[in-house]
């Protein structure tokens, strides 16, 4: 059996997996379909599978959980953004989104609209694939007795995601980070995507109103 936690980066998805016998180890893929080779039982991904045209009630409820850090999680991906004409000028779709819903787009989240879109994509074209979305920052938070970590930006926070990933088997880590030079990929993104293969484990879905999306994608958190 394997799992797989995934975190996206400017070139495409860290993918961290762990094995029944308890052995682990990353690559770097170009595109989200790749990992059906590894034929995972499940795949946990920090990106949102499952859109509507407002707020969802995954996302609020994953504010609501950290509190003082619930800027960590974004608002406002919706579907009406994958426009073909919205997803690659800004400008137009932060206009349209204002003029209609009353909510711009943050620059943030419109340089995650491609990844959005390929996982839609994904979600709909394949059957039944093992993803489902996760948010590092609930793991963490679990990880560390139900308390926020300091921004993974800071020193003090990379330390505290490095101390808890190691404390929970990931003692490659050092290794890890050195073959990740020159690939696009930094280390609060391999750190991401080791807390979603843990959550992956043993995953837990974040109480919220149970919504479905118009192609049937439930829109949840798993963590």
């Amino acid at each position: 059996m394997r799992i797989i936690g995934l975190d996206g980066f400017r070139n495409g998805w860290v993918a961290v997996w762990i094995d029944s016998d308890g052995s682990r180890d990353f690559e770097l893929i170009e595109h989200i379909s790749l990992i059906t080779k590894h034929r995972p039982q499940l795949a946990l991904i920090d990106i949102p599978i499952g859109l509507n045209d407002t707020f969802r009630a995954c996302d609020l409820a994953a504010r609501e959980m950290l509190g003082a850090c619930r800027s960590r999680v974004f608002l406002g991906a919706r579907r009406f953004l994958l426009q073909p004409e919205l997803i690659v000028d800004y400008k137009k779709a932060n206009s349209f989104a204002k003029s209609r819903y009353g909510k711009g787009v943050s620059k943030q989240l419109f340089a995650l609209l491609p990844k959005i879109k390929q996982i839609d994509d994904v979600m709909t074209e394949l059957h039944a694939p093992p993803l489902r979305e996760t948010h590092p920052e609930l793991v963490f938070f679990r990880l560390n007795c139900n308390r926020n970590l300091a921004n993974k930006k800071t020193e003090q926070g990379r330390k505290q995601r490095y101390s808890i990933l190691r404390r929970e088997g990931f003692g490659a880590l050092d290794n890890w980070y050195n073959r990740l030079t020159g690939t696009g990929a930094k280390i609060d993104d391999l750190f991401d995507a080791c807390a979603a293969a843990l959550a992956a484990i043993n995953p837990a879905r974040l109480s919220c109103v149970s919504e479905i999306d118009a192609k049937g994608l439930a829109m949840e958190m798993w963590y």
